[in-house]
């Protein structure tokens, strides 16, 4: 009898995640990848894994990509130290070519992965349908130089490819009035994204566990957040520094419209599934009450 408990605990975890692929099916979910799990091979593997799981039950993924740390190591490479005023890269024109060649090979490398499991992907930038539509963005009134903010998404392209049975997978470049290729953080390229689309979820995979009431004490992990709630841990000050922006981008794509927005600790294997598909979830959901 021993012998067979490891497979009644696979099939309570698949009872378990039932509801939820029939509550997700043919819902859209956007993932916004970055941070450590982009620089462990055995993580992306698992990332990719876990996507190409999403979609094989129903699910219409897309994937939007960062490479800050690669684009700091291209940049130091030429001689230049990255340099950030309020999070954001301070971006010149050769710090621009140099994102552009990157995040290119990081969002190839990902629809390789993708292809390899099984899965059909296409990669794309903002620039491609003109999907991403972008005005200079300023730091503080500060200019640093090709940085954008997204004032416009055109689905066009992203509607066709997932009608087609793809997964998109977006690398964070938009262009302006000008065509001129601007530089996008990839929290703010997944919450409008995930927006425009009418996402049903927007799942960001970081290097924290979630939302902590004490940074750190992993025990003060929130495992649900209400939009009124984290208004007041804004309000009182416990949520603070970078984590700050993210919260407010959360915040806004909720009330948007996205059902409901995940903040994971991409760094734990497979942390997408079992936030997507188990009754606890692992990271810090963040939804409207009111829905």
């Amino acid at each position: 009898m021993e012998n067979n408990v490891p497979d009644m605990l696979k099939t309570q975890v698949l009872i378990e995640a039932l509801p939820y692929i029939q509550k997700f099916n043919n819902k859209k979910v956007v993932v916004k990848y970055g941070g450590s799990a982009m620089l462990d091979p055995n993580l992306q593997l698992n990332v990719i894994r876990d996507v190409a799981l999403l979609k094989l039950v129903g699910m219409k993924p897309i994937i939007v990509h960062g490479g800050g740390k690669e684009i700091s190591k291209w940049v130091g490479l030429l001689g230049k130290e990255p340099v950030f005023v309020e999070g954001l890269r301070v971006t010149d024109a050769e710090t621009m070519e140099v994102a552009e060649m990157v995040l290119n090979k990081v969002n190839k490398n990902l629809v390789q992965m993708m292809e390899q499991i099984g899965v059909k992907a296409v990669g794309i930038c903002g620039k491609d349908g003109s999907t991403l539509h972008v005005t200079k963005k300023l730091a503080n009134g500060q200019d640093i130089g090709f940085v954008g903010n997204i004032d416009q998404v055109n689905t066009s392209l992203l509607d066709t490819l997932i009608e087609q049975g793809f997964v998109p997978v977006i690398a964070p470049i938009g262009i302006d009035d000008e065509y001129q290729s601007y530089n996008i953080n990839a929290d703010d390229a997944a919450c409008a994204i995930a927006t425009a689309v009418g996402a049903e979820k927007l799942a960001f995979l970081t290097d924290i566990e979630g939302v902590c009431m004490d940074p750190k004490d992993k025990s003060t992990l929130i495992s649900e957040l209400t939009l009124s709630k984290a208004d007041e841990l804004i309000q009182d000050g416990f949520i603070g520094g970078g984590m700050l922006p993210k919260i407010k981008n959360c915040i806004d794509a909720v009330k948007e419209g996205v059902g409901g927005v995940h903040i994971l600790d991409g760094r734990m294997e497979h942390s997408l599934l079992l936030e997507f598909f188990t009754d606890k979830g692992i990271g810090t959901a963040i939804y409207d009450e009111n829905k």
